[in-house]
């Protein structure tokens, strides 16, 4: 066995591998960044190597600097984790011609399967179910709508090198069609430096379902069931299960087989995914095959009782495979939600900075957290924003979705804005418990954006109580204050007004053993807990239920966080919420006149100049941020007074940058 590794990799999942690597009693590298100097992967590991300056471009993608810090450490193998050069052949044959083992599969598979276009064409002389489509090179935005028309709309149009959403586009029309292949084709030059797009039938209603491979050197290729991936936004992953709440056990093993044939297709060696487009009547179609270990691993580890990154290492070291197909079974249910730094009231717009609190939820037995961050860390500009995965185990589905709510509820985050709220959103949405999912079901269900009104909490009578019996805490602390006048000591009074929402609510607090009893619209709430000043979560029971709510004490307020719904309190006297209806609400700034950025990011192109007359749809600008493309149009009809910001401009969120008449 391997005796030391480097991981080229960062964040999670280099923290992911580590943690095997040790489990097995292996000593790791660590590859990093100077913005990751102080990251959580470069602690855990034995050593640490820098390998250049924060742009991915000049770091982890400089194939030299991996290979020369495998010689300064004496690393023998390398494990590549998933993004960056996890599926790159060259990558694989620098290594292969030093002498130094790639934990992955081997170069022929990488460079097969690396290439959309060859991967279908291999996937149709193997028996796969394909796609229909045209898998040519495609010249220029002419011939994609030619195309187009012949296959039938819808289509999609994706990039031949594409991964993670980028180089995507869906068109309807022709119009649609020659729009999207410009922003393909630029994304896919901007991130793959491989400008070729494809383009293939759009299934409607599809789901995204991919099979877990697994195979040696010595001919042994088994799959671990199969992962529902359609709960996605902009293409991206969002919530990831096995296993799948849609496909029956003949529609499993015909996938399973159909993976297990590509596999053999190209010599296999190592753990891979085979992803596939089920349409609602479970026909399933070849999408892609990703050459690495997925994001979403933990929920077949989970499910199956396997840990695929040992499996990796272990077969990369000549091993066999130690179980065979029929060794295979799924028990229980996982469900994982990526946890980013991104705000979705709006639009999903990263969220960059330190992370001033940081406090994940227990891991059980039930509960497992992959994260790569810590308190005080930070959230880089130059990286993907996840944060951390939470992947949850139970007997059935609906055990496994009640435990991802509690976990959510118990995830502490402060310093960067994060998607915890819409995780617990679609925790909560009928259509997801249902399991009547689609790749569409965000789009569908939120086709406006994501707001504060999409998250109604279930119960707002345990907001309005807890937040009654921890104010009532603060209250007869502050009531013990010395140097009292003696028969004139302050009296705290049991009649109280929760104003929240622009809602009042009267309540009556009263002390008791353990907690406090409230009155709420005539009914008695039990509000116990051993919850303490200064704590962040208010663990303890309501009328003998568990709950966990986030608090933070904000001047006379309170800031309560559960069940995605964060509200602001404010505690009033009777008198005081008298009074409280009388004042006056101040009126938001009129912004209307101005279009603002709705990112951090590159302003890449202004397409107006001042006294120009806009149509609404028209294109106003253009802002790169992530890698993606983010197009801004006029959402009305509108004369242009002034640019604000020119083309090359690093944009800051809400920085102005058209003002109009």
């Amino acid at each position: 066995m391997f005796k030391k590794i480097l991981i080229a990799n960062r964040g999670e999942i280099a923290c992911r591998i580590i943690k095997s690597a040790r489990k097995m009693g292996i000593q790791t590298v660590a590859v990093y960044s100077e913005a990751d100097q102080t990251a959580l992967h470069t602690e855990m590991a034995d050593e640490a190597v820098l390998i250049g300056p924060p742009p991915s471009t000049q770091s982890y993608l400089v194939i030299d600097r991996i290979i020369q810090a495998c010689r300064d450490t004496g690393a023998e193998a390398v494990h590549p984790g998933y993004g960056f050069l996890s599926e790159n052949a060259a990558f694989a044959e620098a290594l292969a011609r030093e002498g130094i083992a790639f934990i992955g599969p081997n170069i022929h598979a990488i460079q097969m399967m690396g290439d959309k276009i060859t991967s279908k064409k291999l996937a149709m002389e193997a028996g796969v179910n394909t796609i229909p489509g045209y898998t040519g090179v495609i010249e220029n935005a002419d011939q994609a709508v030619a195309i187009a028309q012949d296959i039938g709309y819808p289509v999609m149009i994706k990039a031949s090198a594409g991964g993670g959403g980028k180089g995507m586009r869906t068109a309807w029309n022709d119009a649609e069609c020659r729009d999207g292949f410009e922003r393909a084709t630029n994304e896919a030059r901007s991130s793959f430096g491989d400008e070729r797009v494809f383009i293939e039938k759009y299934i409607e209603e599809p789901r995204h379902i991919e099979i877990q491979v697994l195979a040696d050197r010595y001919g042994n290729v088994i799959y671990l069931g199969e992962r529902e991936c359609s709960t996605q936004r902009r293409h991206q992953k969002v919530i990831e299960e096995c296993p799948s709440p849609f496909l029956d056990a003949a529609t499993r093993q015909a996938m399973g087989e159909q993976a297990v044939a590509l596999a053999r297709a190209v010599d296999y060696q190592s753990a891979g995914t085979v992803e596939f487009i089920v349409d609602a009547n479970r026909h399933f179609y070849f999408l892609e095959m990703n050459t690495r270990l997925q994001v979403e691993h933990p929920v077949t580890e989970l499910v199956t009782g396997t840990d695929l990154v040992e499996l990796m290492i272990r077969i990369a070291d000549g091993e066999k495979l130690p179980l065979t197909q029929a060794d295979v079974r799924l028990n229980g249910w996982a469900i994982e939600a990526r946890v980013y730094a991104e705000d979705p009231f709006r639009n999903f717009l990263p969220s960059v900075g330190r992370l001033a609190r940081y406090l994940p939820p227990a891991e059980t037995d039930l509960v497992r957290v992959d994260s790569g961050v810590t308190e005080g860390g930070e959230v880089s500009m130059y990286y993907d924003p996840m944060i951390a995965k939470v992947i949850t185990y139970g007997a059935t589905r609906d055990q496994a979705i009640a435990h991802m709510r509690t976990a959510l509820d118990a995830f502490y985050i402060r310093g960067v804005s994060h998607n915890i709220g819409f995780l617990t959103a679609l925790m909560k949405h009928p259509r997801f418990v249902g399991g009547r999912l689609s790749t569409n079901f965000i789009a569908e269900e939120y086709p406006h954006g994501f707001h504060a009104a999409d998250i109604p909490h279930d119960d707002p009578a345990l907001l309005v109580t807890v937040a009654a019996a921890i104010h009532r805490r603060y209250m007869d602390r502050a009531a013990c204050i010395s140097g009292q006048m003696p028969g004139l000591e302050r009296r705290v009074e049991d009649q109280w007004v929760v104003f929240m929402r622009g809602e009042y609510h009267p309540v009556t607090v009263t002390p008791v053993a353990g907690g406090h009893d409230v009155i709420y619209k005539g009914e008695r709430f039990a509000v116990r807990s051993d919850w303490r000043f200064g704590q962040t979560l208010f663990r303890g029971t309501l009328n003998g239920a568990d709950i966990c709510v986030q608090v933070e004490r904000r001047y006379q307020e309170y800031r309560l966080f559960h069940g995605g719904s964060q509200v602001d309190v404010l505690m009033l006297p009777p008198r005081a919420a008298e009074l409280h209806r009388l004042m006056p609400v101040k009126a938001p700034p009129d912004l209307s006149r101005y279009l603002l950025s709705p990112m951090p990011g590159l302003l890449t192109q202004v397409a107006v100049e001042p006294g120009k007359e806009v149509r609404a749809g028209e294109t106003l600008a253009v802002i790169e941020a992530m890698k993606m493309e983010n197009v801004l149009y006029a959402d009305r009809d509108c004369v242009v007074a002034k640019v604000l910001a020119q083309t090359g401009d690093s944009l800051a969120v809400d920085q102005p940058i058209i003002e109009f008449e």
